[in-house]
């Protein structure tokens, strides 16, 4: 079952029952005006109309969570299908949810797809078993056939720049790969190293615990009251960045062989608003994230923390970047320095982050439970300093 809420109508409210068919995933369509529904076992994509009664049927949806892509203005929508054994890209049409076209891709089992910010192409790329990542146009031709290497785990993520001028690829060889959009070539490759040395210009800021020297011992609280970041063991904790000395090994994971879907290769991927820096995660290295600088395509900065990254998501308005990992604490990165902060909700563990669409309010994930809160503006100035 689906429930909606209107923040600026309280009293309008919405549920959704597929009854039988159950309900794997929902998002909502950029409009703000349906929401799309997975049914159990990817029997059919349901489009909602919150304007009215209406629901039009997309039948094989070939993923549940994964496998839709709008393009920039929210008017056309590339949707997955697989049917006869093939995958296929319908394109639907999001006033009328027509089918306005459909072709068949080049793929053994495809992964996802992503339409680019100029709505001039559509990425798609096949499951790990085989490295392929095809560029189409919207009618079907395919530009481009891209493949790293053979014999090997592939794709893992794969990502627009917001300036649609660049494509990175993320793959299980722990390298992240850059595509230009005028000739499709490798322009850039970044390697993550498990240990850096010099020469290296960029800062690599390293999470310490900071225990606060605060006598509690005369007052009676209750536990409800305590802050999130209370040890009882060793009074208040707070944590800070320290840049580390060169050279700098990090904590290393080497997956089983084993067992399958293995921790390693680029498995998180995020461009800047202004696609002048992207920050990566090699799960091999699941506390270390790299963040790239596109300009002089060399690493920028380091974040070494505590505990495995959870999410990383950037400013819609500045760059700032934010990350969390499921500890209480908030983790936030500019070219300008790094920084921690606290937050105050009591037993609330940050394990997921998202902005709104303008950048106002961010929204905290735990388990059971969100918070949305709001982020100060950077200033214009140069020499914006951490500490502030």
């Amino acid at each position: 079952m689906i429930q909606a809420w209107s923040l600026t109508q309280p009293e309008w409210t919405c549920k959704i029952d597929e009854g039988p068919a159950g309900i794997s995933y929902a998002r909502w369509s950029p409009d703000s005006r349906h929401i799309l529904t997975t049914s159990e076992f990817q029997l059919r994509l349901t489009v909602w109309s919150l304007l009215n009664t209406a629901c039009v049927h997309v039948q094989w949806p070939k993923h549940g969570s994964k496998g839709v892509s709008f393009n920039q203005d929210g008017k056309f929508a590339a949707i997955c299908t697989r049917r006869d054994c093939k995958d296929y890209v319908n394109l639907l049409s999001c006033q009328s949810w027509e089918i306005m076209g459909s072709f068949a891709v080049d793929t053994l089992d495809l992964a996802d797809l992503e339409w680019s910010p100029d709505d001039s192409s559509i990425v798609v790329w096949d499951s790990p078993l085989e490295y392929k990542v095809l560029i189409y146009s919207p009618d079907g031709r395919c530009l481009f056939k891209y493949q790293a290497y053979e014999c090997g785990l592939g794709v893992k993520t794969v990502s627009w720049s917001p300036c649609g001028q660049f494509l990175a690829i993320g793959s299980y060889d722990q390298m992240l790969r850059v595509l230009n959009h005028l000739t499709w070539k490798t322009f850039a490759e970044f390697l993550h190293l498990s240990t850096v040395r010099a020469p290296c210009s960029a800062a690599i800021f390293k999470e310490i615990d900071e225990p606060l020297q605060l006598d509690m011992s005369e007052l009676s609280l209750d536990e409800n009251f305590m802050p999130s970041n209370y040890d009882a063991s060793e009074g208040y904790i707070s944590v800070r960045y320290e840049v580390m000395e060169l050279p700098v090994a990090f904590p290393f994971q080497k997956p089983p062989a084993d067992k399958p879907n293995p921790k390693q290769g680029v498995g998180l991927l995020a461009w800047s608003k202004d696609s002048q820096y992207i920050c990566t995660r090699n799960d091999s290295m699941p506390t270390a994230l790299w963040i790239w600088d596109m300009r002089l395509l060399e690493v920028a900065a380091i974040l070494v923390q505590k505990e495995p990254i959870r999410a990383a998501v950037w400013d819609p308005t500045c760059t700032r970047l934010l990350l969390c990992t499921g500890s209480s604490h908030l983790y936030m990165w500019t070219p300008s320095g790094a920084f921690c902060v606290c937050n105050p909700l009591p037993g609330f563990s940050i394990s997921d982050l998202k902005w709104n669409i303008d950048g106002s309010c961010l929204l905290l994930k735990d388990k059971d439970a969100f918070c949305c809160a709001t982020v100060p503006s950077l200033p214009e100035s140069s020499d914006y300093s951490s500490d502030d």
